[in-house]
C-alpha cells in the first residue's frame, strides 16, 4: 500500500479517486509544525537550530498519518510545487521519522493542476525532498522568526502601544506611510483649461486650448480665473480651420496570464476583492481541479494548454484572432522565479465553471488566458489642429479608432489610476480646410492633484516591483497590517493609523536599515541563492545576526524619555507644521510660553506642554496642523471652563475635572450639568439592612452605584442624577446576585488625589500586600520606602505612574526564570 499525503481533504478526496486502488490519500491540513511562540525557538548560539513543535489542532492528522504509514511501504509526499509545499513534505516526514512511523521509501512529486493527466504523469516521475528549497524556508522562517521576536518587545517596552513589528510587514508599513507624508506635503496648484466643443456632419468632438498669440499653452500656463476668462474670449471671438491632421497607427499586445501577484491586483481592480479573499477562492478552484497552482510568478504557459487555448480562440472568433505563431512571455519583475506555469484554466473547453465569487474569479482567469494568445490589437490615433482665422489661438483635437480588436475582444486590462487627459474619443472624419461648427466654449478649473494612496492592487504592485517579500505572502502582510490596527482602509486605499505612523518612525529612525526597501529586496534575493542552491542558509543568518542583535541591544539600552525625545525631533516636520500665521509651531496654544514636545504614556504617544501641571494642554498624536484640538476653554461661568484632552471633552473648575460622557452630546453641557458632574459621587441615602451609604458616580466603565465595596451598573447618566433609594436597593440586590455586574473590589483608598493627565483616570493612594501605592486603574507604581502614603501629592503620584508605564508590564519571576539567570 501507497501513503499519499496532501494538504486538503478536497484534494485528497479528488486524488484518491484518480489513483485507484492501492493508494491512500490522507490531508495534513496545511502545515503541522511551527516554531513555539517563545524565546529560544531559534537559537543563534546553536547554529540557529530550530525547536520544532506539533501545532495542536493537528495531532489528531497526525496520528492518523502516522498509523497509516506504518501500514505503508511508501510514502509519497504530493503537497504543492512550492518552497511553502516542500516544507510541509519536509515537517511531515521529520514527525514520522520521530514517532519511528517513516516507511523505507520515501518519494516527492509535485503535479502543477488536480487533473487526473496530471496527477497520473507526476506519480511516474518521483524525485526526493528538495534540500535547498527547505533551507531557504528555514533561512525564511528564522529571519521572520529573529526580527520579530527581538523589535516587538522593544517596541513593547519603548513605545506604548505598538504591537509588533515583521521584517516584510514593517516595510509594506513603511511604503503605506511614506506615500501619506508624499501626500501631505503636497503643494496644489490652480490651472485652467480652455476647451471648445466642436460639430461636424452631426458629429461633436472636443478641442483643447495649445498655443495662444504664439506661446505654448502648457498644463500649468493659465493659473487664474482672469487669464482663463481672457483666453476664453479669444477663443469664442475667433473662426476655427482644421490646419493638420495626423493619423497614426498602433498596436497593443495582450498580457500575459496571470501570475499570483497580478492576479490579486485585477481581483481588486475588477471584482472588488482583497488579496486574501482572492487566493481563498483561487485555492478552492485549484482543488477543484479547475485552474493551475495559484502562488508562482511565471508568465508563460505549458505547450499543450497554448494549443489548447489556440483552439479555444478558433472555435470562439474567426482565424484572424489567433498569431501565426504562439505567444511567449517572459518576466519584468525583479527576483521573479518563473519556476512554475502562469494562473491558467486546466481545461479552455470550460469557459464557465462554479458560482458565486467563484465563477466570476474563473471568468477572469479563464479570459486573460485566453486572451494572453489571442492577435493584437490595431488602433489608429487621430491628432487634429484648429488654428484661429486671426492667428491668436491653436486648438488641438485628439481620439483613437480600433480598426481590429484583437484581444480587445474579450479582454481588456485594468488601470489603479486613470491619466487626466486620456485620449480615447472618437474623432470625426476631418481634412485641412475643414471649418466644423463650433457649439460652445468652456473655461474649467482644475488642482494638480497628490499621488493617490495606496489600493491592495497597487500596494502588491509597488511591492512586487521592488523585489520585496514573496506573492503568495502578500495577502497574509496586508491582512496583518489591518488586524494590528496599523492602517485601516477607506474607499479601497490604505490610511496609516497613527500607531503605524509611529512604529514606522521608531524603526526609520532606529532600525533604518532593516526597513530600507533596498536591503529588504537584497536580503529577498539571498534568500532565493539559497533556494538555488548558491549559498549556505546558516552564513545568511549569520551575516544577518553579526550587525541586527547588537543594534537591538543599543536601542534596548536607551531609555523611554531617550526614545521619545529622538522621535520628537525625527518627526518635528510633521507634529509642528508651519503655522499660517507664521509663529512657532511649537510654543502652547493654550498658555503661550510653553513648548510642546512629544511625550509617551501607557496609552499611547501625545503631544503636551512644558508647563504641566501649571498648563494642562495636551494634543493627540499626530494632529499637528493648526492645533485644533484644544481650540481654548468655553466658560461655562461659575468658574467651571469647559475643555477638550486627549481623552475628549471634560470641565474644569480649580483642581478639579469631570469627564463628560459620551452619551451626553456638548451642546447639552450647561453649568448646572457640569456643577453635578463635578459633585459626583453623588449619596442616595443609607443602605436601609447595613446602614452604610449608597453613591451613585461615573467611572472609567461608565456610570454605576457603590455600597460597601459592592457595585451595580446604571444604564446612563441621566440615572447617575436622578435614580432613587428603592431602585438603587433592587439593583444592588440584583447585582449581588449574579443579574448585574459587579465592578472592582472592597478596599477603600488611603486618598484620591485627582485625575491623570493622561490617562484621564482617578490617581489614588492604596494600601497593598506589600506596601502602599498609588494607582490610576491602569497602573500600579509603588512608594518609596521613606514616603508617607498620607502626604502623598498629584504631581508625585503622576510621576510615579509614568516611570511605571515607561518600564512595561512587570515580568513575573519563577523558578524557571530564576534558574535561567543562573545558568
Amino acid at each position: 500500500m501507497k501513503l499519499v499525503v496532501v494538504e486538503s481533504p478536497a484534494k485528497a478526496k479528488t486524488i484518491e479517486k484518480y489513483l485507484g486502488s492501492g493508494h491512500r490519500v490522507l490531508a495534513s491540513f496545511g502545515h503541522v509544525r511551527d516554531l513555539p511562540a517563545k524565546d529560544g525557538s531559534v537559537d543563534p548560539d546553536r547554529e540557529f537550530h530550530m525547536e520544532w513543535q506539533v501545532s495542536p489542532d493537528r495531532s489528531k492528522q497526525l496520528r492518523a498519518i502516522a498509523e497509516e504509514a506504518k501500514k505503508a511501504d511508501t510514502l509519497i509526499l504530493a503537497t504543492d510545487p512550492d518552497r511553502e509545499g516542500e516544507a510541509i513534505s519536509w515537517h511531515v516526514q521529520e514527525v514520522l521519522r520521530e514517532k519511528k512511523a517513516l516507511p523505507a521509501n520515501v518519494q516527492r512529486v509535485t503535479f502543477n493542476a488536480i487533473t487526473n493527466s496530471a496527477v497520473t504523469e507526476a506519480m511516474q516521475k518521483p524525485r526526493g525532498l528538495d534540500e535547498d528549497l527547505i533551507d531557504a524556508y528555514r533561512a525564511r522562517r528564522a529571519l521572520d522568526y529573529l526580527v520579530g521576536f527581538t523589535l516587538s518587545p522593544i517596541l513593547w517596552r519603548k513605545l506604548p502601544g505598538a504591537k509588533s513589528a515583521g521584517r516584510v510587514q514593517s516595510v509594506a508599513l513603511r511604503l503605506i506611510v511614506d506615500r501619506e507624508r508624499e501626500i501631505e506635503l503636497f503643494n496644489s496648484q490652480e490651472y485652467w483649461q480652455v476647451s471648445a466643443a466642436f460639430e461636424t456632419d452631426g458629429q461633436r468632438f472636443t478641442a483643447r486650448l495649445v498655443e495662444l498669440d504664439g506661446k505654448k499653452i502648457e498644463r500649468l500656463t493659465i493659473g487664474t480665473r482672469g487669464d482663463a476668462e481672457a483666453a476664453k474670449a479669444i477663443v469664442e471671438a475667433g473662426r476655427f480651420t482644421v490646419s493638420s491632421v495626423e493619423t497614426k497607427p498602433f498596436s497593443k499586445n495582450p498580457p500575459p496570464p496571470f501570475t499570483t501577484s497580478t492576479l490579486q491586483q485585477e481581483a481588486a481592480r475588477k471584482l472588488g476583492f482583497s488579496a486574501s479573499h482572492t487566493m481563498r477562492v483561487a485555492q478552492s478552484l485549484y482543488e477543484d481541479g479547475l485552474i493551475t497552482y495559484m502562488r508562482t510568478d511565471g508568465v508563460d504557459m505549458a505547450p499543450e494548454a497554448v494549443s489548447a487555448a489556440r483552439r479555444a480562440i478558433t472555435s470562439r472568433y474567426d482565424a484572424g484572432f489567433v498569431p501565426d505563431r504562439p505567444r511567449q512571455y517572459t518576466s519584468k519583475i525583479k527576483n521573479a522565479q518563473e519556476a512554475h506555469e502562469a494562473v491558467r484554466p486546466t481545461d479552455f473547453d470550460r469557459p464557465r465553471a462554479a458560482s458565486g465569487d467563484h465563477a466570476r474569479l474563473y471568468e477572469l482567469i479563464y479570459n486573460r488566458a485566453l486572451a494572453s494568445q489571442m492577435s493584437s490589437a490595431r488602433l489608429e490615433r487621430t491628432t487634429v489642429e484648429l488654428a484661429h482665422g486671426a492667428g491668436r489661438a491653436v486648438l488641438r483635437a485628439s481620439g483613437q479608432v480600433v480598426l481590429f480588436a484583437g484581444y480587445l475582444a474579450l479582454y481588456e486590462e485594468g488601470r489603479d489610476e486613470k491619466a487626466e487627459d486620456e485620449e480615447g474619443a472618437r474623432m470625426p472624419a476631418l481634412r485641412e480646410g475643414d471649418a466644423p461648427l463650433m457649439t460652445g466654449v468652456d473655461a474649467t478649473q482644475h488642482f494638480t492633484q497628490p499621488p493617490p494612496r495606496y489600493s491592495e492592487a497597487s500596494l502588491v504592485k509597488r511591492l512586487e516591483e521592488l523585489g520585496i517579500g514573496r506573492p503568495s505572502t502578500y495577502a497574509a502582510t496586508l491582512q496583518t497590517l489591518k488586524d494590528r490596527e496599523y492602517v485601516r482602509v477607506e474607499k479601497g486605499r490604505f490610511v496609516p493609523e497613527e500607531s503605524g505612523r509611529l512604529v514606522t518612525a521608531f524603526l526609520e529612525r532606529f532600525f533604518e536599515r532593516y526597513v530600507s526597501y533596498d536591503y529588504t529586496a537584497e536580503l529577498e534575493e539571498e534568500l532565493d541563492d539559497v533556494s538555488g542552491g548558491r549559498l549556505d542558509w546558516h552564513r545568511l543568518l549569520e551575516d544577518f545576526w553579526r550587525d541586527f542583535k547588537p543594534k537591538a541591544g543599543e536601542v534596548m539600552d536607551q531609555k523611554p524619555s531617550e526614545i521619545t525625545q529622538a522621535l520628537d525631533q525625527f518627526l518635528a516636520p510633521w507634529l509642528y507644521p508651519p503655522r499660517a500665521d507664521g509663529s512657532d509651531p511649537r510654543v502652547c496654544p493654550q498658555c503661550g510660553n510653553g513648548r510642546l514636545s512629544l511625550r509617551g504614556g501607557r496609552f499611547g504617544a501625545f503631544v503636551a506642554c512644558s508647563n504641566y501641571p501649571d498648563c494642562r494642554y495636551t494634543q493627540k498624536f499626530g494632529q499637528g496642523g493648526e492645533q485644533t484640538q484644544n481650540e481654548g476653554p468655553t466658560d461655562l461661568g461659575a468658574g467651571i471652563a469647559l475643555k477638550s484632552g486627549r481623552f475628549g471633552p471634560y470641565v474644569e473648575r480649580e483642581d478639579k475635572r469631570a469627564s463628560i460622557p459620551k452619551d451626553v452630546p456638548l451642546e447639552d453641557v450647561t453649568s448646572e450639568l457640569a456643577e453635578r458632574l463635578l459633585s459626583l459621587p453623588r449619596e442616595i441615602g443609607t443602605h436601609p439592612e447595613t446602614g452604610k451609604p449608597i453613591t451613585a458616580s461615573i467611572g472609567r466603565y461608565g456610570p454605576y452605584l457603590a455600597h460597601d465595596g459592592k457595585y451595580a451598573k446604571l444604564g446612563s447618566t441621566a440615572e447617575v442624577f436622578d435614580t432613587g433609594m428603592n431602585a438603587a436597593v433592587a439593583k444592588l440586590a440584583d447585582a449581588a446576585s449574579g443579574g448585574g455586574r459587579q465592578r472592582g473590589g472592597s478596599r477603600e483608598p488611603i486618598a484620591v488625589l485627582g485625575k491623570h493627565p493622561s490617562s484621564g483616570g482617578d490617581i489614588k493612594v492604596m494600601a497593598g500586600r506589600y506596601g502602599p501605592y498609588v494607582t490610576d486603574g491602569s497602573t500600579n507604581a509603588t512608594l518609596p520606602k521613606a514616603s508617607d502614603p498620607k502626604s502623598m501629592t498629584l504631581d508625585e503620584a503622576v510621576r510615579l505612574i509614568d516611570e511605571r508605564s515607561a518600564k512595561g508590564p512587570p515580568v513575573k519571576k519563577g523558578r524557571r526564570t530564576t534558574r535561567k539567570k543562573a545558568k
